[in-house]
């Protein structure tokens, strides 16, 4: 996933975007809403963790002007307001989570993965697609009942495919889910070699190729 936190404080935007990352995560991170708004617009993120005590601007502003934007990816309010009221408004506003803090990293990152999974459509903790399997919460994958080791990156990359399996995504797409803006530009062949790898890892057919327009998940099915 490719995730936004929008927060102010330091040392705690700092451990939240290094704790994501070391789940395998693409973080980028922002201090208020106004830098926040401009990368939503250049950028796919998967779902946002919002901060509402911000500095040049309300979170909850920015959450309900979102919304009105027609902004529909997931946003988890994370926040030391505490109140039942506050909590009220802070879902009506159309936030799809709301958390208090102090809150761990492992449960921060069981939240985001429950949210994107039901806005991909998965009802099941592991998802299923044809005989291969997957679970995001211990990134194990399994292809006809065999463990398959991938690297982070090649987690990632499948995870992407499986979170929309009807659409073809463009090699810029699948690159700015990748990659968050911390690490600098990708190789110029980094995308073609992570999808080599599952294709040789679990089978030829587990990426098709569309020609002139990008790539799509395959049938899940073993090739001939």
């Amino acid at each position: 996933m490719r995730l936004m936190i929008v927060e102010d404080d330091t040392l705690l935007g700092d451990a939240l975007a290094q704790g994501l990352r070391q789940r395998g995560h693409a973080v980028d991170w922002f201090r208020d809403g106004t830098q926040a708004d401009a990368a939503l617009a250049g950028a796919p993120f998967d779902a946002v963790v919002l901060d509402l005590g911000l500095p040049g601007g309300d979170g909850m502003s920015w959450l309900r002007r979102w919304r009105q934007a027609g902004r529909v990816l997931p946003i988890l309010v994370l926040t030391a307001r505490d109140g039942v009221e506050q909590r009220i408004d802070g879902l009506d506003a159309g936030a799809d989570d709301y958390l208090i803090k102090p809150i761990t990293i492992d449960e921060l990152a069981a939240r985001l993965r429950a949210l994107v999974r039901r806005t991909a459509g998965h009802a099941q903790a592991v998802w299923q697609h044809g005989q291969l399997s997957y679970d995001p919460a211990s990134k194990l994958v399994h292809w006809r009942g065999a463990r398959v080791e991938l690297t982070g990156r090649e987690l990632a990359l499948l995870e992407i495919f499986l979170s929309q399996p009807q659409r073809v995504l463009s090699k810029s797409t699948l690159l700015e889910k990748l990659y968050d803006w911390s690490g600098g530009e990708p190789e110029g062949n980094s995308l073609e070699v992570h999808i080599h790898h599952l294709r040789r890892k679990i089978d030829p057919a587990i990426v098709r190729t569309v020609r002139g327009v990008g790539y799509a998940l395959g049938t899940g099915e073993a090739s001939s």
